[in-house]
């Protein structure tokens, strides 16, 4: 017989939390107590937590606990407190804040100046990501919290845009993915623009969007030539593969950029194409057709296949989806030179678009931006929820990167050196 289980024992720290909470709603409840605002529960505790740690603060500045003999006659010692009113995710709370009599006690967790605490600058942030316009917001905090923010504030916040889109990125990266959404701005007249989302993976196979930029009307050589500049002057001195949706111009531009990297079209996206030229009952013998030759072991086994579509009925039945896959020949070819764990992971630009449909749904309540600035704004909150910097579990793109990676650092050979 196997082993009696013992009783589950309940770790201390939570049964005292507990203890705590039930104690603080038994407290309420008599009272008739609100949970938020002006001698809400949830404002008192915050209150007193605060005002505990800052008194702690205190203490490890002094060197000596509250009435200890031992700071009589030291260079220094409490002097009193002053109120601060400070904005926190329960509204706003007034706290007393302990001030020595030499002037330089500086709070590390309420530093000078600071008026509201970094997760009040959270939520503000969260609901700006989410398309909350800044009329919304107010009105939500205001509601909600019983706090009046101003629409200054609240931009002044939302300022991150411009140190993202500038800061320094790696030296090398093994797949960039480059994609475009579109989204109505006003520039006199109400029109749409692509904002193009560039989403690199790194030698840790983790994704993470470099930038994004607006663009004119159309996309063309000299607007992706802008773009990977830009990148190549943020610190990105080479790319083994571009992957992307037959963008006009953009292999050029890659060229120029990254003179080795190589230009791969988005597989999914030729398959697409080909179900869209062909009708419903077809696709039952397309699918299998096509998949001959994007899973074919070489350049030419696939070009057989190609040619064997274009000769059987189907191909005479569909000869734009012959033209499509010849027209797209040169940047697909590159894909069937990859080894298999790497083809899984150029296979197409769907986590870019993954990226692309939570950006989207940012948008879509806004009906139409201000300015090009606005709208690179929520895109970059929207962004900001999605990707984590440096989170391994959250931005992992497959499951087997390593092995991917190893198979095609042999492809590549020295250009994916560890730095």
């Amino acid at each position: 017989m196997g082993e009696k289980e013992g009783p589950v024992v309940e770790p201390v720290g939570e049964r005292l939390v507990d203890e705590v909470v039930e104690r603080l709603m038994n407290r309420a409840d008599a009272s008739g107590a609100a949970l938020l605002g002006e001698g809400g529960l949830l404002t008192q505790v915050t209150r007193a937590v605060l005002e505990r740690a800052l008194d702690a603060e205190m203490t490890e500045h002094l060197g000596y606990e509250k009435h200890d003999p031992a700071g009589r006659g030291s260079c220094n010692s409490r002097n009193g407190t002053s109120s601060k009113t400070l904005l926190t995710d329960v509204g706003a709370v007034t706290v007393a804040v302990p001030r020595d009599r030499n002037g330089d006690f500086e709070p590390r967790l309420i530093p000078k100046n600071a008026r509201r605490l970094a997760g009040f600058n959270e939520r503000i942030l969260s609901l700006n990501a989410r398309g909350m316009s800044v009329r919304d917001i107010r009105s939500h905090l205001a509601q909600i919290y019983g706090v009046e923010v101003s629409a200054d504030l609240i931009s002044k916040v939302t300022d991150e845009l411009a140190a993202w889109q500038n800061r320094p990125l790696d030296a090398v990266w093994p797949i960039i993915y480059i994609d475009a959404l579109w989204v109505k701005i006003r520039t006199g007249s109400v029109s749409s623009k692509p904002v193009h989302l560039a989403v690199g993976v790194d030698m840790d196979g983790r994704k993470d969007v470099l930038g994004l930029w607006v663009g004119a009307e159309g996309e063309g050589a000299t607007t992706w030539m802008a773009m990977l500049s830009e990148l190549r002057n943020r610190g990105v001195e080479d790319v083994c593969i571009v992957c992307c949706d037959g963008l006009k111009g953009l292999p050029e531009a890659v060229t120029a950029t990254w003179p080795r990297a190589t230009v791969q079209t988005c597989v999914i996206h030729l398959i697409r194409a080909s179900l869209r030229l062909s009708s419903g009952k077809d696709r039952s013998k397309l699918v299998p057709a096509l998949r001959a030759i994007h899973s074919a072991p070489a350049e030419q086994a696939a070009e057989l296949a190609l040619d064997e579509l274009a000769a059987s009925e189907l191909g005479e039945r569909y000869p734009a989806v012959v033209r499509t896959w010849r027209a797209a020949w040169s940047e697909f070819a590159p894909y069937l030179a990859f080894p298999p764990a790497t083809r899984t992971v150029v296979y197409s630009t769907n986590m870019v678009e993954s990226i692309n449909s939570r950006l989207r749904k940012a948008t879509r309540n806004r009906g139409c931006f201000p300015s090009e600035q606005a709208a690179l704004k929520v895109l970059y909150l929207a962004v900001r929820e999605q990707i984590a910097p440096r989170a391994h579990d959250i931005n992992h793109v497959a499951a087997h990167w390593k092995e991917a990676l190893n198979q095609f650092s042999l492809f590549v050979e020295d250009r994916l050196s560890i730095r």
